[in-house]
């Protein structure tokens, strides 16, 4: 059986991770290059892949801070937009943005090990509460990490998570360390 470690993603990696992205989602939630990369450049501690020794990617886990009462749009780019408005940090969490393992890494525990690799970073970050969209069927999954559905704050919120696709479920968590 191969194996394959967590590490920090890197530029490097976006091609493979546009693979795996293709072979995981349905067109309406893929999202470009520049987009993902946005991602990275905003929070390269709390980016993971799986690799083999090989350097062949499995999965993959885009998260970043964000305004607590906002929802990332799907496919835009990023930047620290908060930071230019002044909000105060105690008002970022953690968006799990994008997760996806490969069908050859499926089954080997991949996505819950990224998932606690890119938690501990947002830990030792300060981040005390975390965000995601569910897509595809997901929020079984994530309720079994402690999240839960969230009813969206705003209608502007609300507008973004319908670009998600129809079964789209905002769900979060408060995050404690250990």
């Amino acid at each position: 059986m191969r194996e394959y470690t967590p590490r920090p993603m890197l530029a490097t990696d976006l091609p493979a991770v546009l693979e795996i992205q293709a072979q995981c989602y349905r067109g309406m939630l893929l999202e470009s290059a520049a987009a993902l990369g946005s991602r990275l450049a905003l929070s390269p501690a709390t980016c993971w892949v799986a690799a083999g020794r090989d350097g062949e990617l499995a999965a993959y886990l885009f998260t970043h801070m964000w305004p607590q009462d906002s929802l990332p749009a799907l496919d835009g780019m990023l930047e620290r937009h908060w930071e230019r408005a002044g909000e105060p940090a105690s008002t970022l969490t953690w968006f799990v943005h994008d997760m996806a393992v490969a069908p050859a890494g499926q089954g080997r525990g991949l996505a819950p090990t990224l998932y606690a690799a890119a938690r501990a970073a947002a830990l030792a970050a300060g981040l005390r509460s975390s965000r995601l969209v569910a897509v595809q069927s997901a929020a079984a999954w994530w309720r079994r990490l402690g999240y839960e559905n969230l009813t969206p704050p705003s209608a502007a919120v609300s507008a973004k998570l319908s670009a998600y696709g129809d079964d789209a479920v905002l769900m979060g968590r408060t995050l404690q360390p250990g």
